[in-house]
């Protein structure tokens, strides 16, 4: 992506020559209207009732169905998604909507016993009004569907800003979209940080997912303002790798979680912690797994680790390990996109960044830990907390992994990759702040929570 004044402009990364887009940056009022119009749209929307919400958002699945190979080869030359992942997006997009077409169906709130005399007690959830969405361009159709279509079903309307690399994907998924939907209740406002701060300035609600410094600048805005806010930032993700472990089931899952999608997943692994004698085996066995792992073109359906999303984005993998012992990577791969071998590098000392800071390209460290209890405070010695995949054949171990690790996801025995969109997703410290999303989480995120006294005038 790149930018003028007045012009945005989206470069295909395996041919940053292929510019699928040039569209006019909209501009701060433009975005703060658009959440003007939305607001307007908001009550008609609610008043349609559980049955026209369900049935939009089920037209909406059908919709992103019916054009799934249409949306994976979008992915796959506009943000360098390997084809393989980018139809795995679209079919759990649409498995999302559907989902959520269920909710407006779900009890929005309780009766409850008054304390003394007679009446009712009521509480009940009731939508925000306008949600304000920023997204990210790695996951182009499932992150904005998975914020978009619980506050939709909760009775809100939205207004999306998804990023710029990504503009192709949001337009295409919007016009999707508004075919099942009234006027007004869902736009996309494409652009950059001025769009996104009149949208932070004026939604009812704001859900966001990107870089931590960005994100806080969201949460901050919001708090100002009094709305409620979430925000999903970085991950320095760890896999750890116990001796009991399947060391070569293990190399291949962590392999892939390093390197997968060229590591631009924000539950990629950075740090794989091996126990005791577990470093060894699994130090020869990942570094092959790397070595070999497909890189190329990533319209072939092999292709594991494609290009970089920018070329400022390709050079920050390269420097992050450069003059480091590495065991895998160090080259680029020849053509004209944006690619990097997948790298894994050991003895790093304590002090360098890629201990302490997110580089989301397919680059991790190898570090030894004499038992499981430095394991876990290697793992939790970051800033960051969003998931941690345990590797161990003994239920004790993995549950005093549970029980100590400060993360918001633990995966045993499975990739730090992967998110199951019916149950709450979120990390602690610097990966995130404020409710969960996805599944229930999301659908009391979007709405709030309102208590009702009703008392007889008449005694009974």
């Amino acid at each position: 992506m790149t930018a003028t004044s007045s012009l945005l402009l989206s470069h295909n990364p395996a041919d940053p020559s292929d510019v699928l887009l040039r569209h006019p940056l909209p501009g701060a009022a433009a975005a703060a209207e658009a959440v003007h119009r939305s607001s307007a749209a908001q009550p008609g929307w609610l008043a349609g009732g559980a049955t026209a919400r369900s049935a939009a958002l089920t037209a909406i699945a059908t919709a992103i169905e019916t054009a799934a190979g249409e949306l994976a080869a979008l992915a796959v030359r506009e943000v360098g998604k390997p084809v393989t992942e980018a139809r795995a997006e679209v079919a759990r997009t649409v498995a999302i909507w559907r989902y959520y077409a269920q909710a407006p169906y779900e009890p929005a709130g309780a009766v409850h016993e008054p304390a003394a005399g007679p009446g009712l007690l009521l509480t009940r959830r009731r939508p925000h009004g306008v949600a304000g969405l920023i997204t990210p361009w790695n996951f182009p159709f499932a992150i904005p569907s998975w914020k978009a279509a619980p506050a939709l079903a909760a009775g809100n309307t939205v207004v999306l800003k998804p990023a710029p690399e990504a503009t192709a994907c949001a337009l295409r998924l919007a016009e999707l979209i508004q075919t099942a939907l009234p006027d007004g209740v869902f736009t996309v406002v494409p652009g950059g940080p001025a769009e996104g701060e009149a949208i932070t300035g004026t939604a009812d609600v704001l859900s966001f997912t990107g870089s931590t410094a960005a994100g806080r600048s969201v949460v901050q805005a919001a708090t100002a303002r009094g709305v409620p806010v979430q925000a999903e930032m970085g991950g320095l993700n760890a896999a750890i790798v116990l001796p009991d472990a399947d060391i070569g089931r293990a190399a291949l899952e962590i392999a892939s979680a390093i390197a997968g999608y060229a590591g631009q997943k924000c539950t990629a692994t950075s740090r794989v912690i091996a126990v005791g004698t577990a470093l060894d085996p699994l130090r020869e066995a990942l570094a092959e797994a790397l070595r070999t792992l497909p890189v190329g073109d990533p319209a072939q359906p092999a292709t594991v680790c494609g290009p970089l999303i920018s070329e400022q984005a390709r050079d920050r993998a390269a420097d992050a390990v450069d003059g480091l012992s590495l065991l895998a990577g160090g080259d680029s791969p020849a053509g004209p996109g944006w690619y990097t071998a997948p790298a894994l590098a050991e003895k790093v000392p304590s002090d360098h960044p890629l201990l302490h800071e997110e580089v989301f390209g397919p680059v991790a460290v190898l570090l030894p830990a004499n038992d499981l209890g430095q394991a876990v405070r290697l793992t939790n010695s970051v800033p960051y907390g969003l998931v941690t995949s345990v590797h161990t054949g003994d239920l004790d171990t993995a549950l005093y992994g549970l029980d100590r690790l400060d993360t918001g996801l633990i995966r045993v025995n499975a990739p730090s990759t992967g998110v199951d969109f019916h149950l709450p997703f979120g990390g602690a410290k610097s990966s995130g702040h404020g409710p969960r999303e996805q599944g229930r989480a999301a659908l009391e995120f979007y709405t709030a929570g309102r208590t009702y006294t009703l008392v007889p005038t008449k005694a009974t």
